[in-house]
């Protein structure tokens, strides 16, 4: 059954995969909305996208959506950030990094162990571990030696794994804390065609700007921290229409879920049972964390969970911003793990492949 639909997909042309893609996307969002999900925008492309790259699909996502979708999200995040953000940050700021810390630490010490045991070859469990910044860290591991596709799977398998937990998390922690329902989608609200024109604009330029710095995530972070530091000044009023959020959303679940080709599969499959526990029991290591943090300072458990998820910082935000959290504290801690990542990831993950490529060699 399942050569006969490869050999079906594969025989369409590629107009026609991504009109498949496309519907297979908007019939699994709206069964995920219907069911409350949150992030149901983000889920469905992302699970009709891994189905449609098992089956051998042809489709590759061009990088222009991709960058400007980031920035759109990095503008949903900046709409959201007060001043009181950075007073937050101030006050809570040894919490803040021994939390992320702790979630570095843990990370590495599953890649590490990971590749001691030999689950998988060389370096690759230690790049694939670290929690955060994805694309940074399969070309850094490329660069390194490591199997680039085995670190891609890894990475891209906790982030999807990150988003499914914690929307599921959402949706259930919601219902059972009694939070009101949910608000109705409204496709087409009433917009100001100005500001619609002035955000879409700074989506282009500040995606651009961030891609060109090359920076990891530079197309999402550009548009956060310039939007934020306009809109604190009174100088820009983001405009984001739901049909604008679900697009963002549904080209990120598409460059998730495309990433997981047969090829990689296989290449990993006798190692996939090992890989997904060590992402599930770093994903529990985050859940306790929150549970900390809610004992210690009464921060909600939903919010404390997403703001220790491992991984996926855009997802989160999609997360977030379709939950009853405290979204300016989720996106704080995420961001400072994101740079602790960025700055530190690279130089623990050639550390501890240092280490293991001496002990196998020993």
């Amino acid at each position: 059954m399942t050569a006969w639909a490869r050999a079906r997909l594969s025989s369409l042309p590629v107009w026609a995969q991504w009109t498949l893609l496309a519907a297979v996307s908007l019939g699994l969002g709206a069964l995920l909305e219907d069911a409350e999900i949150p992030a149901a925008l983000l889920l469905g492309p992302m699970a009709g996208a891994i189905l449609l790259g098992l089956l051998d699909g042809k489709v590759k996502l061009p990088r222009a959506p991709y960058i400007g979708a980031q920035a759109v999200v990095g503008c949903l995040i900046a709409s959201t950030i007060t001043p009181g953000i950075v007073r937050d940050v101030a006050a809570n700021a040894p919490v803040l990094f021994a939390v992320v810390a702790s979630v570095i630490a843990a990370s590495s010490l599953l890649g590490w162990l990971i590749s001691r045991w030999q689950i998988l070859p060389g370096s690759a469990g230690v790049w694939g571990s670290a929690p955060g910044g994805a694309t940074a860290m399969v070309l850094m591991a490329e660069a390194f030696g490591a199997d680039a596709r085995l670190v891609a799977f890894m990475q891209y398998l906790r982030v999807a794994c990150v988003a499914s937990v914690a929307s599921l998390l959402a949706r259930f922690w919601l219902h059972l804390s009694g939070a009101p329902p949910a608000i109705p989608l409204v496709w087409l609200p009433p917009l100001d065609a100005a500001g619609l024109a002035t955000t879409l604009g700074f989506v282009l330029v500040g995606g651009a700007i961030g891609q060109a710095l090359r920076i990891p995530s530079g197309a999402m972070l550009v548009p956060m921290i310039v939007g934020a530091i306009l809109r604190a000044m009174g100088l820009i009023h983001f405009q984001l229409p739901e049909w604008l959020l679900a697009f963002a959303y549904a080209v990120i679940g598409w460059r998730i879920g495309l990433s997981f080709t047969p090829e990689v599969l296989h290449h990993a499959a006798r190692a996939f049972a090992r890989i997904l526990a060590s992402i599930l029991l770093l994903i529990a290591f985050a859940f306790g964390l929150a549970f900390l943090l809610t004992r210690l300072f009464g921060i909600d458990l939903l919010t404390a969970y997403l703001a220790t998820s491992p991984g996926g910082m855009d997802s989160v935000a999609i997360i977030a911003a379709s939950s009853h959290v405290d979204m300016s504290f989720v996106m704080a801690l995420q961001t400072v793990r994101f740079f602790m990542v960025i700055l530190l990831g690279p130089v623990i993950a050639r550390t501890l492949a240092r280490g293991t490529t001496d002990a196998a060699q020993d």
